[in-house]
């Protein structure tokens, strides 16, 4: 993974000591509160309805044990004993007082991490496939380009105020698990016949208010042009987006208004005017040193066993108690992914369970996960896009050790991809942008599914659940997607079906589609048991998903279900 340099490490600290000494002048009254917003935006500090919001960045979302243990300590000793990983691949804490959050940030500049423009109307966290150079299918790393990403967009003088927030994404598989055409850039990795490194670039994607799904503005992209022609991607956006309004001030809205070929146009003529062969072209031994901090933190094993016999409790399995065999075996089946190196394999964790919000980990348990990254994935992890997290470089022969490890903890859930693997912004409870509240849905509904012979018999399945028009729980990519909506001040809740994020082979990020009015709070779970029961019914056999059947069966089926017995 990726270590500072000096210069890193040099803006890191000194952006520290400016917001300190910002902080205590708004404490003191000599900063107003209007001078101050940009200010404590721009360090990732919210100002939420119960207390201020820390958003701590996580570089396409990779971390060391060190790190891990640095946030556990910041949950414990600045917060109340817990964190919320976010869709982001950011954490965030929600109860620290204003006053030490500069002695937050000092803490994480100890570790060469930061929360630097994870708000504000800029560049914000660059995120990558959770499985960026391990996953079986990747063609390329996306990693060392999301780090010159970084190294890019950070304190970018003439991108610091943009019309809106900006998201970028990169993926290097044949499955996008990054949802690279549902952000404001999306940047498929590939490699041309003769080897070289490019990209295939879309713009104009996102969820929120008016979903879009990205288009393409290059078929090909080299690799050493990829920041020159971001600048000029930029450049056109930021004098052209709309500031008068900010729900029509995404760059989606701009590709939309004046179409893709114009703005690929205006793009071109200013990267051929300056860009193009201009200072932020890359040069090989730039992107050589940036790759050279991925290598390999461990070697293929030639002798590990393969996950096929350790399902069938052979070897190191061998070991386990009979009766703990059929659950290692789930566990095995639905949370540890093929490896790129032989011997390996990736292991998500699941942090969705009843009586603990989607995402949220407690300081006990990150330093438990930390310890376990330590002993079994070369001291690294990463945070998923479904607020999961992943131990990226475990041997196989070590699954049953780590299984057990994890079990003691209440953290080997085998539910990813289930319908249990819910993914929920904060909402209401926290968030001041928020319509309704999300979180007790999404307890609701862990109740509800809490047995694991339910999640297997309902087969892949993904539930995303946003408290607001804001998307941040990405409802619309959703096989089942629930929006929190505002009626004359009350909390309702819409329901869609038949998106997904692309992430299946074959599959292309689609939005779903929404199924009638809205619902109250009591009436959602029920709702939806009642459209998985009339899924069941439907299916033509087990392995027919929940999206396949609405696309061959349409949406009102599920309709009726859904409002059988509602009003």
């Amino acid at each position: 993974m990726y270590r500072y340099d000096t210069i890193d490490q040099r803006l890191v600290d000194e952006r520290v000591a400016q917001f300190r000494d910002q902080t205590a002048r708004f404490l003191s009254g000599e900063l107003s509160e209007e001078d101050f917003r940009p200010i404590r935006l721009q360090n990732g500090l919210y100002l939420q309805r119960q207390a201020p919001m820390l958003r701590v960045a996580i570089p396409y979302g990779e971390l060391s044990a060190v790190q891990l243990r640095l946030l556990a300590r910041i949950a414990r000793e600045y917060d109340r004993g817990y964190g919320h990983f976010t869709t982001r691949q950011n954490i965030q804490y929600n109860w620290p007082a204003l006053e030490r959050v500069p002695d937050i940030l000092a803490e994480l500049a100890g570790v060469q991490m930061h929360a630097i423009q994870t708000s504000g109307n800029c560049v914000r966290n660059t995120t990558v496939d959770h499985l960026a150079g391990v996953a079986a299918d990747e063609r390329v790393d996306p990693r060392p380009y999301a780090e010159l990403i970084r190294q890019w967009s950070t304190f970018h003088p003439e991108f610091a105020a943009l019309p809106r927030k900006f998201k970028i994404a990169l993926s290097g598989a044949d499955i996008d698990r990054a949802v690279i055409k549902a952000h404001d850039i999306g940047l498929n990795v590939r490699r041309g016949d003769d080897g070289a490194v490019g990209f295939e670039v879309f713009v104009g994607g996102g969820m929120g208010r008016t979903p879009v799904i990205g288009q393409r503005i290059r078929e090909w992209l080299p690799e050493r042009d990829l920041l020159s022609y971001l600048d000029s991607m930029l450049r056109v956006y930021n004098l052209h987006g709309r500031r008068d309004n900010k729900y029509k001030a995404r760059i989606k809205i701009l590709v939309r208004e004046i179409g893709i070929d114009a703005y690929r146009e205006q793009v071109d003529r200013d990267w051929h005017a300056g860009g193009e062969g201009g200072v932020s072209t890359l040069t090989e031994p730039a992107v050589a040193s940036v790759r050279a901090h991925f290598a390999d933190p461990v070697a293929a094993l030639a002798e590990g066993p393969t996950l096929e016999a350790l399902a069938a409790g052979e070897g190191p399995a061998s070991g386990l108690a009979p009766a703990d065999r059929s659950r290692f075996a789930a566990w095995l089946r639905r949370n540890v992914h093929a490896h790129r190196l032989a011997g390996r394999a990736a292991v998500s964790i699941s942090l969705k369970r009843p009586g603990v919000a989607p995402g949220d980990a407690s300081a006990d348990e990150m330093d438990a996960i930390a310890d376990l990254a330590q002993a079994h994935s070369a001291g690294e992890l990463r945070v998923t896009h479904e607020q999961n997290l992943v131990l990226p470089w475990v041997a196989s022969a070590g699954l049953p050790a780590l299984w057990r490890a994890l079990d003691a903890i209440g953290l080997a859930r085998p539910n990813i991809g289930l319908v249990s693997n819910i993914i929920a912004c904060p909402g209401g409870d926290f968030c001041s942008l928020a319509n309704a509240r999300s979180l007790p849905i999404a307890a609701d509904l862990l109740e509800r599914f809490e047995r694991a012979d339910e999640w297997f018999d309902i087969g892949p399945l993904d539930i995303k659940i946003s408290g607001c028009i804001n998307s941040c729980g990405h409802h619309h990519v959703g096989h089942i997607g629930v929006l929190g909506v505002d009626k004359h001040g009350e909390e309702w809740f819409q329901i869609t079906i038949g998106g997904h994020a692309g992430n299946r082979p074959g599959q292309q990020a689609a939005f779903g589609k929404v199924i009638g009015p809205s619902f109250t709070s009591a009436d959602v779970a029920p709702a939806i048991e009642r459209m998985l029961e009339r899924y069941i019914a439907l299916r033509e056999h087990e392995d027919e998903t929940f999206v396949e059947v609405v696309e061959r069966a349409g949406i009102e089926p599920f309709r009726e279900s859904a409002y059988a017995t509602s009003h």
